[in-house]
């Protein structure tokens, strides 16, 4: 051992042994070493370090089955920082578990609060279901159930916690040999209703079903001599999945391997080997949007799969044919006529779509009702129908996806036009079938009367004049973007203008939430939801084809981490969009308010941070239209109810054709400072326009300072001007808000920001990271990152640049709104 290893130890404690062997306890005063390991008390699994890597072997901290003489490990402390072969696992000063490397340097720890009078008490742990904890008496401090690695033991809960934010998730091998995060991830959706995803580099991969708050399951098999049970439970502000098994000394195990699939794992003991029970996912139809929008997946069609839903058909019939399923999209037989005259087709069977609304405690005509009277309402169904007069109502806005016919499946009612329910009685559910009878019976009545009705009725027009539809929707309409023409008609649901008065209090300024250069928004309180109403400015440069732009490119995306659009509104000259609403507004009144900064500690921006990345390489790569955003800034950035960060704000965006990597325009439009300076001088963008704006907006995070502060004489151009200077003076420590100096245990992962955000804002585009790139180097600490040049706008530019003279002369555009400005002449 090291003799800085040593010395390290010898300060831990005055009396430093090595652990016993077999002992199940690491207690101060004693550590682990290699080729030294904790067992628990039946023998079933050991604690102690592994290596992989032949020619530079690195070294884990794990958890394996100790009676398995084939090394399986269940858990990985130390993933991204391997140590060498004089590592060691001990109790720290603080009373935390630690691991060290030669140095003494300290490269993972359970990174609790632990009261001063508790450290001598503290103890890990080893239990035998496999789980480690650090207890101080009976008082369980941190368990490494609550951090898994890639696989899921029985008694351990993989969910999510909503009051402390808490997620359990697993999270795959990079390879069979690579113990670092991999690509895939298991875990509870925190969006939407209580649904589990496999996520492949944070994008959907594979999804299971809707459950309720709670779930019971008893899985039994013929071959296997016990049965499982599964439990999906909403216990307090604790929602998880977990499971046991009746024959507890059966050996089991469920793992998120490397190629991104859940298998669960048996120990035969007769051939020393693991055999797999099943896989997840396996079918086509496991994979996340097999199949189009409005479409189903059938995992017994053969050989079609994709089967449009009864009352949809494909839109290019060639494309359907030649089972190119994800590119064509259903569309509606039979538009909707938002009144009377629709009603629901009751699917069996089915996974019910991502993407939907919860309601607890509602009837099921209630539920119906709820969304019949929304015409963007597309669809609904009941949870925990059987059990009472009381459910919980799903319903959908926009388009349903992800939808599977599966025998485990459930009932969806799928709005459609009532002539659709008369062609396919058999198919109609209950509610709609009885609202059509009645109808039928009332027509030999109401014809009796028609003569004096339509006498009526146009009187009635003569008096008052006719009245327009209030809720329609728009249709055939083709817009150029991103210089390729549309190829087909979209359908966008809208509400009335009405309703959207109603909704606002007819835009009360005690209903106003923020104003910018395009408009203003309004919270709004749609009885079913509260809302964020975005009402277009008359003068503004945004009119109907920015508007149907924005309407139609929000609508087709669907992340996380991008703000939901639920519809739209276009009557007379009004031009309005309705959003998803974000409790917490959005990133800036936080990060530049010093009333409220102080409460996004550095663990929140982080995360913050790191949604935005992910939002912005979905947008760039993984979303079925490549799409360049072109006004990312604090104040596009929403955030909800657990400060999630959602881009918002499509006004600006453009799309790209599969193979498109620049485009140019001579009608520049953008924020001052967030701007790139080749779309600035020459009005080009691309993909890396975002990323000089992602990298202003690091920088904002990190420092807490708006880059419109800069704009004066004493001061280089810009922040990164600032950054740049402070980076090469070696005082990067000075470029760190003041409010989270105190939150931040240790400076490298904020240095890494600053560094990342200065890549991104190099001059050069070629230069500056792709998105994939700016999320391997953020989520990855051990990364070497290039040296970052010269960033665009900094002092030195400006000497250099007379064209951008003006930007400093009109400081004055800017207001705590940050307005985005329209410029006609960009040169």
């Amino acid at each position: 051992m090291g003799f800085s290893v040593l010395l390290l130890l010898m300060s831990i404690s005055v009396s430093l042994l090595p652990i016993g062997a077999g002992e199940g306890i690491i207690v101060s005063g004693s550590y682990v070493s290699a080729n030294q390991s904790i067992i628990s008390a039946s023998g079933t699994f050991a604690l102690g370090f592994f290596s992989v890597g032949n020619s530079t072997p690195r070294h884990y901290l794990g958890i394996w089955y100790n009676k398995i003489q084939k090394k399986s490990v269940v858990w990985v402390a130390n993933r991204e920082s391997p140590t060498d072969s004089l590592g060691t696992f001990a109790l720290g000063v603080d009373g935390n578990l630690v691991v060290l490397d030669a140095t003494g340097r300290i490269v993972w720890s359970s990174n609790v609060k632990i009261a001063h009078s508790a450290i001598n008490s503290m103890m890990g742990v080893l239990m035998d279901s496999g789980n480690f904890l650090l207890r101080s008496g009976e008082t369980i401090l941190w368990q490494s159930f609550d951090h898994p690695s890639d696989t899921f033991l029985p008694g351990m809960k993989v969910g999510n916690n909503r009051k402390t934010g808490q997620r359990r998730q697993l999270t795959s091998w990079i390879d069979a040999e690579d113990p670092q995060p991999g690509l895939f991830s298991f875990g509870l959706d925190t969006t939407g209703p209580l649904q589990f995803f496999i996520w492949k580099d944070h994008v959907p991969y594979s999804r299971t079903n809707v459950y309720s708050n709670s779930m019971s399951l008893t899985k039994l098999s013929r071959w296997l001599p016990f049965a499982y049970y599964i439990t999906v439970k909403l216990e307090g502000d604790d929602i998880y999945l977990s499971y046991s098994i009746s024959d507890i000394s059966a050996i089991v195990r469920i793992t998120l391997v490397p190629n991104g699939r859940l298998e669960a794992l048996i120990w035969e003991e007769k051939n020393s080997q693991w055999f797999s029970m099943w896989q997840w996912p396996k079918l086509y139809c496991d994979f996340y949007g097999h199949c189009s929008p409005f479409s189903s997946c059938d995992k017994k069609g053969s050989p079609v799969y994709c089967k449009c839903l009864t009352g949809f058909q494909p839109k290019v019939q060639q494309e359907w044919h030649m089972t190119n399923w994800t590119s064509d999209t259903c569309v509606r037989q039979k538009a909707l006529t938002c009144d009377k005259g629709d009603g629901f087709l009751k699917i069996e069977t089915i996974k019910l779509p991502d993407h939907s609304y919860l309601v607890e405690n509602m009837s099921a005509n209630d539920c119906e009702s709820r969304c019949l009277q929304n015409c963007s309402c597309t669809a609904y169904a009941l949870v925990n129908a059987s059990q009472g007069n009381s459910v919980n109502c799903l319903s959908w806005y926009g388009d349903l996806m992800d939808i599977v016919h599966d025998t485990e499946g459930q009932i969806l009612y799928v709005r459609v036009h009532d002539r659709e329910l008369v062609e396919n009685d058999g198919s109609s559910d209950n509610f709609s079938s009885r609202r059509k009878r009645s109808i039928i019976i009332l027509v030999a009545v109401i014809s009796l009367g028609v003569l004096t009705v339509l006498s009526g009725y146009f009187t009635w027009r003569k008096r008052f004049g006719k009245q327009e539809i209030i809720e329609e929707s728009f249709t055939g309409t083709s817009t150029t973007i991103g210089g390729e023409a549309g190829n087909g008609d979209t359908e966008l649901n809208i509400f009335s203008l009405n309703r959207i008065q109603a909704a606002t209090n007819n835009f009360s300024e005690d209903n106003k939430l923020g104003e910018g250069g395009f408009g203003t928004v309004y919270k709004g309180d749609l009885a079913i939801q509260e809302v964020a109403i975005k009402r277009l400015s008359k003068k503004s440069g945004q009119g109907l084809e920015e508007f149907m732009n924005e309407s139609k490119l929000i609508s087709k995306l669907q992340h996380t981490n991008l703000v939901r659009l639920l519809g739209c509104c276009a009557e007379g000259e009004e031009r309005i969009l309705v959003y998803e609403y974000m409790r917490n507004r959005s990133l800036d009144k936080f990060l530049f308010d010093p009333s409220e900064k102080a409460s996004l500690n550095w663990s929140k921006r982080f995360r913050i941070i790191e949604g935005i990345a992910q939002g912005l390489l979905y947008l760039h790569k993984y979303s079925r239209l490549k799409v360049i955003h072109r006004d990312l800034k604090a104040s596009n950035i929403l955030l909800d109810d657990v400060m999630n960060p959602k881009i918002s704000d499509f006004g600006l965006a453009r799309m790209f054709g599969s193979d498109q990597t620049e485009a140019d325009t001579k009608r520049v439009v953008g924020t001052y400072g967030y701007m790139s300076p080749e779309y600035a001088q020459y009005g080009k963008f691309s993909e890396k326009s975002d990323i000089f704006s992602f990298g202003v907006l690091l920088l904002e995070i990190v420092t807490g300072k708006r880059n419109a502060e800069f704009f004066r004489d004493d001061l280089p151009l810009t922040l990164q001007g600032w950054a740049w200077e402070l980076w090469n003076e070696a005082r990067g420590l000075d470029l760190i808000d003041p409010s989270i100096k105190d939150s931040c245990e240790s400076p490298d992962r904020i240095f890494r920001c600053i560094h990342v955000g200065l890549l991104c804002v190099q001059e050069s585009p070629a230069d500056r990271p792709t998105m994939p790139l700016v999320v391997q180097m953020l989520s990855n600490d051990n990364a070497s990152l290039p040296s970052p040049k010269e960033p665009a706008f900094s002092s030195l530019s400006r000497r250099r640049s007379s064209n951008f003279v003006a930007f400093h002369n009109t400081s004055t555009i800017y207001s705590n709104n940050e307005l985005t400005i329209s410029l006609p002449e960009a040169r």
